[in-house]
C-alpha cells in the first residue's frame, strides 16, 4: 500500500507539471476558447498509467489486508469494510472540491478549478493533491510501524498445520 501512495504523489506531480505545460500552450486571448490548447493530449498517458498502477497497490494490498485480519467467518465483512472505505474515499474526494473551489473562488477570482481551465490553476489542486497523499503516506508509515498483525487459527487440527498457521 505504501508503494501505492508512492506511485500516487508521482501521479500528482505528473499531472500538476504537465498543466503547467499546457496553461503555457493554452490560448490565453481566445475569448470563445473553452479549454483550448496546442498541447497533445497524449502527455496525460502517464499520470493516467501511474494513477492506474497506484489503484492495483492501494486496492489489492487493501483488500488483502482486511482479509488477512479477519477471522474466517467475518470475512465478507472485511471485504465490505474494504469497499465502504473505496466508497467514503470518493465522497471526501469530492468534499474536497467542493472545499478548494469555495475558497479558491473568494473576491471573485476564477479560482483554481473554473469553468474554462485556462483561467484557473488546476496545477495547484494537483500538487495540493500530492502534498495531502504525502502527508497520507506519511500517516500511513507511522501506522504500520504501530500496528500488530493478528495471529488467526487455522481450522487444521494436525501439529503440522497448527504451526504454520501459528497457534
Amino acid at each position: 500500500m505504501g508503494i501505492g501512495l508512492i506511485i500516487a504523489i508521482m501521479a500528482m506531480l505528473s499531472a500538476g507539471i504537465v498543466e503547467c505545460y499546457r496553461l503555457k500552450y493554452a490560448q490565453k486571448d481566445c475569448k470563445h476558447c473553452q479549454g483550448s490548447s496546442s498541447l497533445s493530449i497524449f502527455w496525460q498517458v502517464p499520470q493516467y498509467a501511474l494513477i492506474g498502477a497506484s489503484e492495483v497497490f492501494m486496492y489489492v494490498g487493501q483488500l488483502e489486508f482486511f482479509n488477512a485480519q479477519a477471522p474466517d467467518g467475518l470475512k465478507s465483512f472485511g471485504s465490505a469494510l474494504c469497499m465502504t472505505s473505496i466508497s467514503l474515499g470518493n465522497y471526501v474526494s469530492s468534499l474536497l472540491v467542493s472545499i478548494v473551489m469555495k475558497i479558491s473562488t473568494i473576491d471573485n477570482m476564477p479560482g483554481w478549478i473554473p469553468r474554462n481551465l485556462n483561467k484557473g490553476h488546476l496545477d495547484r489542486f494537483y500538487f495540493l493533491l500530492a502534498g495531502l497523499t504525502a502527508i497520507d503516506l506519511i500517516l500511513y508509515i507511522a501506522c504500520a510501524m504501530w500496528y500488530k498483525s493478528m495471529k488467526l487459527r487455522g481450522k487444521c487440527s494436525e501439529d503440522k498445520e497448527d504451526q504454520v498457521y501459528g497457534v
